[in-house]
């Protein structure tokens, strides 16, 4: 599957790593790239298409596909979190629910609204922006961490599901990347476009994970051994 001359559409495109893909899919060569968000007004970045996408809508995923039938490459990169405590903070119940109908029911949704435009094609893909937090203990993220744990398992049964149409299902794992959001956290992070860049070089070589920066590659080592990461957490 490759970039060049694919049509990209990429949902949370108006900031951070969503318009990271989107514009990186115009550098490599994409024929078309649409630009999902939730409000379109005064988005104007030269070559994406701007397409009003609210992934906890269902009126407005169908409203997308309708107008979006050509579709060869799906990101799904839309997304939220809230800070908390650890797993006893009083609010983590209405935290989690809040989070989880974005990053994992949004992304089941537009999953399952886009799978029939995708099979049209004659190879088509699906990126799902996952986290290193899908493995990794982070108390202070744990609604978040919760939420991309079980996109991460469904990014798997998906891949499962849509193998016989010729799609395939990426799932990106990174920890911070350097955007808005991430504004106040004082850690490495990883450029939006070097992440964007790194799933596209995965998709197109075949490959079915991304692991786009050191940490989470060192982390991922450590579930088969003896002492996995989300067992023993750092002190």
């Amino acid at each position: 599957m490759k970039i060049k001359d694919a049509v990209v559409f990429v949902t949370g495109a108006n900031r951070g790593i969503g318009l990271a893909f989107a514009r990186e899919a115009l550098a490599m060569g994409a024929a078309k790239v649409y630009a999902g968000m939730r409000k379109v007004d005064g988005f104007a970045e030269p070559g994406l298409i701007p397409v009003q996408l609210d992934v906890t809508d269902a009126d407005s995923i169908a409203a997308a596909v309708a107008r979006c039938g050509d579709v060869s490459v799906l990101v799904n990169n839309a997304g939220i979190a809230e800070v908390g405590t650890d797993a006893l903070d009083a609010s983590i119940e209405a935290s989690t629910r809040r989070i989880m109908e974005v990053n994992y029911y949004g992304l089941v949704r537009t999953t399952q609204a886009f799978a029939p435009v995708l099979a049209a094609r004659g190879a088509s893909a699906i990126i799902n922006v996952l986290s290193i937090v899908s493995w990794k203990n982070s108390p202070f993220l744990t609604a978040y961490a919760v939420t991309k744990a079980a996109a991460w398992s469904y990014t798997n049964h998906a891949r499962l599901a849509l193998q016989a149409q010729n799609t395939a299902v990426v799932g990106l794992h990174v920890g911070f990347v350097d955007t808005d959001l991430t504004a106040g956290v004082d850690l490495p992070k990883s450029q939006p476009r070097d992440v964007a860049r790194r799933s596209y070089d995965v998709l197109e070589s075949g490959g079915l994970e991304v692991l786009a920066d050191e940490d989470t590659v060192a982390f991922k080592a450590t579930l088969s051994s003896d002492r996995p990461g989300y067992l023993y957490p750092e002190a």
